[in-house]
C-alpha cells in the first residue's frame, strides 16, 4: 500500500545511567562527512557541472532562471575574492536581510567558502516590525562589514538603520541599488588568496549564525560550524538514502533564515547534487496560488512544508487531477515540521496519494531545533502517525532526563551547536554537566520495552502548568487536540490556566476559512467573520466534542475566547518562523485572559 521508499536502519540501543537518565542511540554509525560544506560544491561542479543547482522565477517574465553547479562555483570564487579584498577583521561578519534568492545563496556560499561568518536575518524584522528592535539587536550582535538586501527600496528603512549603526559597512543590493550593485562582486578575479582562505577553513570554523527568538528576551544567535552543518546533512542522508542515489528535486518556500529551510532543505540539495526550485509562495491565501503554480510544472522527489501549508494544498489537489499526478509521481516522502500535522490532514494526504498513484507516500517528521542543525531524530518508516518523533540520527546521543512527571530530551552529537554567538551566559545555561544540550522538549517512549518503536512528543517542559488543584496540564498534547478538532477554522491556540480552576483557550482563527464557512465575501473584515453565527456554532461544537473526550480537568478545555487582533512580532507574540509564544500572548492579551476567568 505504501510507496517502496528506501529508509536507513532504525535499530537502537538503550542504556540506563546511575542517575536514572536514559541514553538512546542508533546502532548504525555515522559515516564520514566533509570537513567543510563547499567541498560538496567543488565535487558537484567537477562531476556534474551542467546540473542545475538553484532556480528562481525571473520577476520580469515569470520564466525559471538559475545557475548550474559549475556556474555557482565560478561566481562563489569571484565573490570570495571581492570579500577578501575588503579585509574583514576577526569581529566583522556579513548580514543578509532579505528573502531567498540566487544572489542570497551565492553570497552565503562565498562567505562559507572562505570562513567569514554570515547571518541571514528574519525578513519580518526589517519589513513587519514597527520599532526594528530585534533587527537592531541582531545587527549589533553581528557587527557586519557587508549588509545585503535583494531590493534597496523594499529594505530602505532597515538599510538606513544598519548604516546608522555601522557607517563603514558596505550595502549590497540587486534591485533598486543605492550603494553597491551585486554585479560588482562578480567582477572580482579570483587569486590564490581564495584557495588559501579556503584551505584555512576547518570543521570548527563558524559557517553561519542563525537567530532563534526563543520564548523570552531578544533573539539568540546559534553558532553553526562547518562540522555541525556537514554532520547533520550526512545524518539526514543516511535516514533518506534515496537522496544520495537519486539527485533530489525540491520545490521549496521555507526561509533560509530558519534552520529548516536554510540548513536542511538548501543543504540537502547541495550535499546530494540536486536542484532547488525557489518557491516564492507561502501558506497564505495569496501565496498558496504561487506555490500551486510552481507545483503544476515541477515534480519534487521530496516535499517539505509546515502543517498549514499541507492543509492549504489539499483543496487544489482535490480539484486538479493533473496537479496531483505531477506532484505525486516522483515523490518519495512528504515531510512536515514546525508543528503537529492534524490527523485529518494526514489522512487526506494519504487518500489523495492512493487515489492518484495507487500507493500512499510516507509522511515523515522528527524532532530537532536550531541548536541541532536541525535534525536530531526521525520517524522514518511506513505507517507513522502525527506526534511520532522516531529514533535518533546516526552519531546522536539522546539523553532522556526525568523532570517532574515528564522526561526532557537532551542532545550530544557532532551536529549540536557549540553555543550562542557572543553570549557566554546563554551558552553556559544551555548545556548540562555532561555537555548535553538541554532542549526543553518533553518526550516519552511508545513502548518502554521496545525503543525501536521510537519516541513521541510530550509537550514543552516550560509550557506546561498546574491548575489550582495541583494537576499538571500537558500543553503540547492538549494544543494538538484542539488544533485537530478545530481544523480548518482554528489556526492556532494558546492555553491558559496557571493556578486557575480550569483550562481556557485563546483561539486564533483562520479568517479565510471563517469567511468560507459563513459564505461571506473576501472583503468582509476579519472581526465580522469571526463573530458570524456559523463560526460561533463551529467553535461551540468543537468545545463540546473536546469536553466529551476529556478524561479529567487536565484535558478539559472549559472556555474559549477569540483573539481578533493577529499576533504581534514586535511584542514577541509570534516568532519569525510563525509559531506562537505562549508566555508573550498571555502577557499582552490579559484582557482575553480576564474574559476566560472574570
Amino acid at each position: 500500500m505504501f510507496k517502496d521508499t528506501a529508509f536507513g536502519p532504525t535499530f537502537t540501543e538503550k542504556t540506563t545511567q546511575a542517575d536514572g537518565s536514559v541514553l538512546l542511540k542508533l546502532k548504525q554509525p555515522l559515516a564520514e562527512f566533509p570537513e567543510k560544506l563547499t567541498q560538496k560544491l567543488i565535487e558537484c561542479a567537477k562531476k556534474e557541472p551542467n546540473t542545475l543547482f538553484l532556480m528562481r522565477r525571473n520577476p520580469a517574465d515569470g520564466n525559471w532562471k538559475g545557475v548550474t553547479y559549475a556556474e555557482t562555483l565560478e561566481k562563489v570564487r569571484a565573490i570570495a575574492q571581492y570579500l577578501l579584498n575588503l579585509h574583514f577583521s576577526e569581529d566583522e561578519t556579513i548580514v543578509i536581510l532579505s528573502e531567498n534568492s540566487i544572489e542570497h545563496a551565492l553570497l552565503a556560499l562565498a562567505a562559507v567558502h572562505i570562513g567569514i561568518p554570515y547571518s541571514p536575518i528574519s525578513p519580518p524584522y526589517s519589513l513587519v516590525s514597527n520599532d526594528f528592535g530585534k533587527l537592531k539587536h541582531c545587527l549589533e550582535v553581528m557587527t557586519p562589514k557587508v549588509i545585503f538586501a535583494q531590493n534597496g527600496n523594499t529594505y530602505a528603512q532597515a538599510l538606513s538603520l544598519a548604516k546608522r549603526l555601522f557607517p563603514e559597512a558596505k550595502i549590497v543590493t540587486v534591485e533598486e541599488t543605492h550603494e553597491i550593485h551585486f554585479a560588482e562582486l562578480l567582477t572580482a578575479v579570483p587569486t590564490e588568496a581564495v584557495e588559501t582562505a579556503y584551505s584555512n577553513v576547518n570543521e570548527d570554523t563558524v559557517a553561519k549564525v542563525l537567530f532563534t527568538s526563543g520564548s523570552t528576551g531578544l533573539p539568540k544567535g546559534v553558532i553553526n560550524t562547518q562540522r555541525m552543518w556537514c554532520a547533520n546533512l550526512q545524518q539526514i542522508t543516511q535516514v533518506f538514502p534515496f537522496m544520495a542515489s537519486e539527485p533530489p528535486v525540491f520545490v521549496d518556500w521555507l526561509p533560509w533564515n530558519h534552520t529548516f529551510g536554510g540548513n536542511h532543505n538548501f543543504g540537502l540539495t547541495l550535499y546530494n547534487g540536486g536542484t532547488l526550485y525557489m518557491d516564492e509562495g507561502k501558506p497564505t491565501p495569496k501565496g498558496i496560488e504561487t506555490t500551486v503554480q510552481n507545483l503544476r510544472g515541477i515534480s519534487p522527489t521530496a516535499y517539505f512544508n509546515v502543517p498549514k501549508g499541507f492543509e492549504m494544498l489539499i483543496p487544489y489537489f482535490e480539484k486538479e487531477p493533473e496537479l496531483r499526478q505531477t506532484f505525486f509521481k516522483n515523490l518519495h516522502i512528504l515531510f512536515y515540521a514546525g508543528a503537529s500535522l492534524a490527523q485529518p490532514v494526514w489522512n487526506r494526504l494519504e487518500e489523495l496519494a492512493l487515489e492518484t498513484i495507487g500507493q500512499k507516500v510516507p509522511i515523515i517528521t522528527g524532532l530537532g531545533c536550531t541548536e541541532s542543525g536541525p535534525s536530531a531524530m526521525f520517524a522514518s518508516w511506513h505507517g507513522a502517525y502525527s506526534g511520532l518523533l522516531g529514533v535518533p540520527v546516526a552519531g546522536m546521543s539522546v539523553k532522556l532526563v526525568p523532570d517532574g512527571d515528564k522526561t526532557e530530551a537532551r542532545y550530544k552529537a557532532p551536529n549540536v551547536t557549540p553555543g550562542y554567538w557572543r553570549n557566554p551566559e546563554a551558552t553556559a545555561n544551555a548545556f548540562d554537566e555532561e555537555g548535553y544540550y538541554k532542549t526543553g522538549d518533553a518526550v516519552k517512549f511508545v513502548d518502554e520495552n521496545n525503543p525501536d518503536k521510537g519516541l513521541v512528543f510530550d509537550g514543552r517542559i516550560a509550557e506546561d502548568f498546574k491548575l489550582s488543584t495541583g494537576t499538571w496540564v500537558n500543553v503540547g498534547v492538549l494544543k494538538a487536540k484542539v488544533l485537530t478538532a478545530g481544523s480548518p477554522i482554528v489556526q492556532d491556540v494558546v492555553l491558559a490556566g496557571l493556578d486557575r480552576d480550569y483550562i481556557g483557550a485563546i483561539l486564533f482563527l483562520n479568517p479565510d476559512a471563517c469567511r468560507k464557512l459563513a459564505a461571506l465575501e473576501e472583503s468582509v473584515a476579519n472581526d465580522i467573520a469571526f463573530q458570524h453565527e456559523s463560526v460561533q456554532k463551529f467553535i461551540d461544537e468543537m468545545l463540546a466534542r473536546l469536553q466529551a473526550q476529556a478524561t479529567g480537568s487536565a484535558t478539559l478545555v472549559a472556555k474559549a475566547v477569540i483573539a481578533v487582533e493577529p499576533p504581534s512580532i514586535d511584542l514577541g507574540e509570534i516568532t519569525d518562523k510563525g509559531s506562537l509564544n505562549q508566555r508573550a500572548v498571555l502577557k499582552y492579551r490579559a484582557d482575553l485572559v480576564e474574559k476566560l476567568y472574570g
